[in-house]
């Protein structure tokens, strides 16, 4: 949720508040953390009730009205027969007849409905395995929807009394969603024959969804925007948000941090591959205490920050001693103004490869991305010196 990583983001801000020279109000910094703890643990607790129920745990019953009739249709896609039938069909190609006319998907290129239960355990995998996916905003719009943006804001002027002021028009753009297919091919031998239900569901959601997070997650950050979603670095940041930079010193985090607008200094990230951050993590400052900072909490889940700005670390970018000249090793961005637009309209299709033997697995998924606010961008640039 973005209230717990505000919550996150906060609590950061004021330990390295803390951690300062300036007088502060202990008493209201302390009562400020109680505050958050209290909110955060009211927003687990209720995430956690609502997982319970999702997962079966905990009923829910809904009351009737006096005389009201309430019919409940069950999801027959979720049900054991159908997981079983889909099994069977995976590998023979053949399915049940009872299924077989409703089992169609309006997708050309799909030969049967995944069972619910399997697909929703795609889609878990999907947002819980990257470090990027979770971080923007998703949807589940229609293909051709587009979101008003502006880049023009109206000015208030002051004026004599009884004068008025030049009425101001509104400009608006927009950004259009499109349907871009994402296709991954797995192959499993015939091997699969003898394994159980469970084991080839678990064998089939690992398999996709590696593979299609990590083209997911290449894609927001560097995508063309051509036949895949459009990459954050594609976009072009505002006057002043591309640093150069010549070395890995304390100046790069202080430029980086100069040039992010005070309108976008709260939700933004650094993202940088591990070997960029560790350079940082071997900088000291003049009481040598190391400038970068990389706690460790309960579950051994590094958290790492630059002057109090959280890290991401992933694969998709260059390190700053690999990174060309003026390539981009590193940036700061605020993820929720990028958008990833799906359906999750996953479809699977079989066909044998007669060199190998062996039963290959096609699965598509129909998604576009697409930044919607460019102005918390700052690109850090490799520049090599003459």
């Amino acid at each position: 949720m973005n209230r717990l990583q505000e919550i996150k983001d906060r609590k950061i801000e004021i330990r390295s508040i803390l951690k300062g020279t300036e007088t502060v109000d202990l008493t209201a910094i302390e009562k400020e953390l109680t505050d958050l703890d209290t909110e955060e643990t009211e927003i687990r607790k209720r995430m956690n009730i609502a997982n319970k129920i999702n997962s079966g745990e905990i009923e829910s019953t809904v009351i009737e009205k006096p005389g009201e009739k309430r019919s409940i249709v069950a999801d027959k896609f979720d049900t054991m027969e159908y997981r079983q039938a889909f099994f069977d069909y995976v590998k023979t190609g053949v399915m049940n007849p009872e299924y077989r006319a409703s089992a169609i998907t309006t997708t050309a290129d799909a030969g049967s409905v995944i069972p619910t239960t399997t697909l929703n355990k795609i889609i878990d995998k999907l947002t819980s395995q990257g470090m990027i996916l979770p971080l923007v905003t998703q949807t589940a719009y229609n293909t051709g929807v587009s979101i008003p943006t502006s880049s023009v804001k109206p000015v208030a002027t002051w004026v004599a009394d009884g004068a008025g002021s030049d009425v101001q028009k509104k400009a608006l753009g927009s950004i259009t969603f499109s349907a871009n297919k994402l296709r991954c091919a797995v192959g499993v031998s015939f091997n699969l024959e003898n394994m159980s239900l469970s084991a080839f569901e678990a064998a089939i959601v690992s398999n996709i969804a590696e593979a299609m997070v990590r083209a997911i997650e290449q894609a927001i950050i560097s995508g063309s925007g051509t036949g895949q979603p459009k990459g954050i670095l594609t976009e072009t940041p505002a006057d002043g948000q591309s640093i150069e930079v010549t070395a890995i010193d304390y100046n790069t985090m202080v430029n980086a941090e100069a040039a992010v607008p005070a309108a976008y200094e709260t939700g933004g990230v650094y993202v940088m591959t591990k070997s960029t951050f560790m350079q940082y993590v071997g900088m000291v400052d003049g009481n040598k205490q190391p400038i970068a900072r990389v706690n460790y909490g309960i579950n051994g889940a590094a958290e790492r920050s630059l002057l109090g700005r959280r890290v991401i670390i992933c694969d998709y970018l260059p390190s700053f001693s690999a990174a060309t000249n003026e390539q981009v090793f590193a940036f700061i961005f605020r993820f929720e103004d990028y958008v990833f637009n799906t359906n999750y309209s996953v479809g699977l299709k079989q066909y044998e490869d007669y060199v190998t033997d062996d039963i290959v697995r096609k699965a598509i998924m129909l998604a576009d991305g697409k930044v919607v606010d460019v102005n918390s961008l700052v690109v850090l640039k490799k520049k090599i010196a003459a």
